[in-house]
């Protein structure tokens, strides 16, 4: 073999190399409803264990239902009337998606994450002084760490965009909260820069190039289920649809997708990050010692909305997993007990009663039983805990005990329904998970 030959085999060899993760997914076609599937039997998924996992997800309020596997269906699912060209709405994953189309607009440089909200949208978006306010960077808004007040006075809410609801806390950056209004800051900008409606930015940068159709309206989009999966899957490409680079700053996506700031590290640019140390709730200033999901695989990323909408993003084992539908357990929030739960049946999928489907489901050092609960709790550890507190959403403590022996049994009658998380501190760390009270 000759010199010449050789280095063009050692070309064709790198070339492979690079673009092997996009040849390495399949990508449906940009329209109609044509998208090839891998059966579950190729994957050793049992049809019982998929049954329950169906039954669960029934019994939990779920509209729809898609895992997809190297780009593929393996799984989908709709219940009720809930069909396959059904619309819902993302409600907070949409957050996810915008953090994508600003890393967009900021390769085609409509924008730069750095400069202050105030040189896009003039002087005044706030009812903070205009030098706070011009420490507001556009990067702040998709981290949530605006400083603005996340719980302004009534008749303001969370949501509110208006001037009067948008006041000054603390200094922009130096405190992580949970603030939508503040967030939605970040489509004006962008409609703005590029002179469309914000649907229509959306439509012309990415949707009709992954052939995901839907429309913004009052800040939450709206899609058929199919069009969530589309976006689940051009984000786990890493910004490439087939052989269509549309997010080629790569250095955007890697900051997307891990910890942006310093308080929440379970908190990207607008995207929840799972296996990491600690994380931080919605309306919450409490930093709890424990990865979101447990059961889930550490390098998940999700786009999650209130009423459990999730679009799953699992990079190492190319999966993508959506659901929408109303809340499994009567209560709003962006994460709740239903999330660790939907990992554990879908841990259990595989046929091999010894393994779960990713070899790796999750035993955690302690167990609340039964959760959901209702008048006691039960929780059992490998060692005595030193301390077991439970503490609602806001971080208030409302209930604390020193167990005597590994095994616990708290009385929670007085503890109204909702969403909790019980914290247990043992000599060596500390452990917590949510608690769900359904009465």
């Amino acid at each position: 073999m000759n010199i010449i030959m050789k280095k063009i085999i050692l070309l064709l060899l790198v070339l492979v190399t690079v673009n092997g993760k996009s040849q390495s997914l399949y990508f449906p076609p940009l329209s109609g409803n044509a998208w090839d599937t891998l059966s579950p039997t190729r994957l050793q998924w049992c049809q019982p264990r998929i049954d329950s996992l169906y039954n669960y997800l029934e019994a939990r309020n779920t509209q729809a239902f898609i895992i997809l596997k190297d780009g593929k269906i393996v799984l989908e699912m709709y219940f009720g009337t809930f069909t396959v060209d059904s619309i819902h709405y993302w409600a907070s994953a949409g957050k996810s998606l915008t953090a994508t189309l600003t890393g967009i607009a900021q390769q085609k440089k409509l924008i730069n994450l750095n400069d202050s909200v105030s040189k896009y949208l003039g002087q005044g978006w706030t009812s903070a002084s205009a030098n706070k306010e011009g420490l507001i960077s556009l990067k702040h808004l998709i981290t949530m760490t605006s400083g603005l007040d996340e719980s302004p006075k009534l008749p303001c809410d969370n949501e509110d965009t208006a001037r009067s609801c948008l006041s000054y806390k603390v200094d922009a950056g130096s405190r992580w909260a949970y603030h939508t209004g503040a967030y939605r800051k970040m489509q004006a900008v962008l409609s703005k820069v590029s002179g469309q409606s914000y649907t229509l930015f959306t439509n012309s940068v990415l949707g009709s190039r992954i052939g995901m159709t839907g429309l913004w309206y009052d800040g939450v989009y709206y899609s058929k289920p199919r069009s969530m999966a589309r976006f689940g899957l051009f984000v786990l490409n890493k910004g490439i649809w087939a052989n269509d680079t549309i997010l080629s700053d790569t250095s955007y996506y890697h900051d997307m997708s891990n910890t942006s700031q310093s308080f929440n590290l379970s908190y990207g640019y607008l995207w929840w990050l799972n296996g990491k140390a600690s994380f931080m709730a919605p309306s919450s200033q409490i930093v709890y010692n424990a990865p979101l999901f447990s059961n889930a695989p550490a390098d998940m990323f999700a786009a999650l909305g209130k009423n459990d909408q999730k679009i799953y993003v699992v990079p190492s084992l190319k999966i993508v997993v959506v659901r929408v539908g109303a809340s499994a357990y009567d209560m709003a929030t962006a994460f709740s007990p239903f999330d660790n739960e939907l990992w554990a049946y879908i841990n259990q999928l595989k046929c091999d009663a010894s393994s779960s489907v990713f070899n790796q489901i999750h035993q955690d050092e302690f167990k609340l039983y039964p959760n959901p609960a209702n008048q006691l709790l039960y929780v059992y550890g490998s060692e005595l805990p030193s301390s077991i507190v439970i503490q609602n959403m806001q971080g208030e403590t409302l209930l604390q005990t020193k167990p005597e022996s590994t095994s616990s049994q708290l009385d929670i009658s007085s503890l109204v329904q909702g969403m909790y998380l019980v914290e247990i501190t043992t000599q060596k760390s500390k452990f917590c998970q949510k608690l769900i009270i359904n009465r």
